[in-house]
């Protein structure tokens, strides 16, 4: 048994790093749709305090701190910016927000049907790792969203 849940969960951890591709090209086909502007302003969980006690710190340190953060260079802060930057850091933070979503999507659909096939250790596999690489990523860009929006209203910022 604990071979067969090692094998899963590397398995699970292949898909989901390859839903991101899926998520990528989904985002970039939906991207200059009403559908995707629509989901441009989603905030699933607004309250800080959820967010603090759902661990998107810690997911914050793990895309800060290990080889993720060497995996998308755009969404960057330099040490100097200007507002019109972090309108385009903001966009840039949608789609990739968009684009998790959309790969936690396809993986969600994908450990449903093998659930109804029979496989739900399977399916549950997938699910944990989908949460970890696909949903927390999403939500840590919600916050980081409203963090930018928040400072470009105090300034009095509007994109033109």
């Amino acid at each position: 048994m604990e071979k067969i849940c090692i094998k899963y969960f590397f398995n699970a951890l292949a898909v989901n790093m390859g839903s991101w591709l899926v998520g990528l090209i989904l985002a970039g086909l939906f991207r200059n749709t009403g559908f995707y502007r629509s989901l441009s302003n989603l905030n699933l969980v607004k309250n800080e305090t959820v967010n603090k006690l759902m661990g998107i710190g810690i997911c914050r340190w793990i895309v800060k701190n290990t080889p993720f953060k060497y995996l998308n260079q755009k969404l960057k802060l330099k040490n100097k910016i200007e507002p019109g930057q972090l309108v385009e850091l903001r966009n840039e933070m949608t789609f990739a927000e968009i684009s998790h979503w959309m790969a936690f999507a396809c993986v969600a659909v994908y450990a449903v049907v093998m659930s109804v096939l029979g496989n739900v250790t399977w399916a549950m596999m997938l699910m944990t790792v989908n949460v970890f690489l696909n949903a927390y990523p999403s939500l840590l860009q919600q916050q980081n969203k409203r963090r930018v929006d928040r400072f470009l209203k105090r300034t009095g910022y509007v994109s033109r």
